[in-house]
């Protein structure tokens, strides 16, 4: 039987293909410790992974190497997620790394991811089903252990800022083995009992393992099915918990979710004080405005108002008296004006100072000795008349 032969890259391409077909090296977890650590001017980072057996070459791309919140380096021990495939051209398996942590958190820190990737898929997170808080409830209650000083700076709180608000507190269990199901069953009793209008759920700072409680999926889910508002207020300023995500408020501390939860009396009542000055000095001044206006516009009886109309129009007839007196003055000085230039140009002026006009019989003027003869008849215009005359 003759055998079959095959190409490096037929060989190479066959392994890829069973590699990238096996479930659990699709998305895997690996846990090693750096070493031969290169950051590429491109952006990838080339890491071997290794531990006391072996080494395994890795490759994590630029845009999952952006995402880091730390800087990777030999010697550290780290959590890789990925899958394993084969680089064909150099025909070697290796590790191509999507999410990479420091080891120690270890496998807590993926249970927290994957609980928060599904139920945020779920729609657990979604801002748009979050309940508002009460501004005034009536009842807190609040959900945490009896002791400690976040349940003391919870009550400091809510007395100091609204002493009339009751507190109500179902001491649960918020660490160690059955800290979930504590904290669920004081969900669900307020909820069952109705007696309170805002649920504090909360505790103190701690590692990531104290805080467990408040990353069930269990208390997720109680969180969100809770009809009666829910902020969260678990002790720690950065980190978050699943719990802070499904509720409808999250707050840093167990004082600041008091401080959320109740309003201030004392901010109230300085409130109310200065809207009840600003609506008294409202109040006066439209009083005053109204005083004013019903002082010129009060009632009056008819005669009153003849007695009005005829002194307005008395006023108008005498305004319209000295107008027309002041026109007629004004047209005068005119006139006069005219007649004296007219006066001026008129030819009788000229005649009143001894010179005569001589016209012939046609009426036209004669202007020179040398428009007549010896005989011919004309008309001589003195000041007072005319006369007839005939040239010698």
């Amino acid at each position: 039987m003759e055998p079959k032969i095959a190409t490096v890259s037929q060989i190479n391409g066959y392994v890829k293909k069973i590699l990238d077909h096996n479930i659990i090296l699709n998305n895997v977890w690996v846990k090693g410790e750096i070493s031969n650590y290169k950051r590429h001017y491109s952006g990838h980072l080339y890491i071997t992974l290794k531990d006391e057996g072996g080494v395994l070459k890795s490759v994590m791309f630029r845009g999952a190497a952006a995402t880091l919140a730390f800087e990777p380096s030999d010697g550290m021990k780290v959590m890789a997620r990925g899958r394993v495939s084969v680089y064909e051209a150099g025909g070697a398996y290796q590790l191509y790394i999507e999410e990479m942590i420091p080891d120690g958190v270890g496998e807590l820190y993926i249970a927290y991811e994957q609980l928060k990737r599904r139920l945020e898929e779920e729609g657990l997170f979604d801002e748009c089903r979050k309940k508002p808080i009460p501004k005034f409830p009536k009842a807190v209650g609040v959900v945490t252990a009896p002791t400690g000083a976040a349940v003391r700076d919870v009550i400091n709180v809510i007395t100091r800022r609204c002493p009339m608000t009751e507190i109500i507190i179902y001491p649960a269990q918020v660490q160690g083995v059955g800290a979930a199901e504590s904290v669920v069953k004081a969900i669900e009793y307020f909820n069952a009992t109705r007696e309170v209008d805002t649920l504090i759920v909360g505790r103190g700072g701690g590692s990531i393992e104290d805080l467990w409680a408040f990353n069930e999926e269990i208390t997720a889910r109680a969180i969100y099915a809770s009809k009666i508002p829910v902020i969260s207020a678990v002790g720690h300023e950065t980190d978050f918990t699943i719990a802070d995500f499904v509720a409808d408020l999250r707050a840093p501390t167990p004082s600041a979710a008091a401080e959320i939860a109740v309003p201030s009396v004392i901010e109230l009542v300085n409130r109310i004080s200065t809207d009840k000055n600003r609506i008294l000095q409202n109040i006066t001044s439209r009083i005053e405005s109204s005083r004013l206006l019903l002082k010129r516009f009060k009632m009056k009886t008819p005669k009153d108002r003849v007695d009005e109309y005829s002194l307005r129009v008395d006023a108008l007839t005498r305004s319209m008296e000295s107008s027309l007196k002041m026109k007629t003055m004004s047209l005068r000085r005119a006139f006069s004006e005219q007649a004296a230039k007219l006066d001026a140009l008129s030819p009788l002026q000229t005649l009143s100072r001894g010179y005569a006009i001589p016209t012939r019989a046609d009426g036209a003027v004669i202007r020179s000795v040398g428009e007549v003869k010896s005989g011919d008849e004309f008309t001589l215009r003195l000041k007072d008349g005319s006369k007839d005359c005939v040239v010698k």
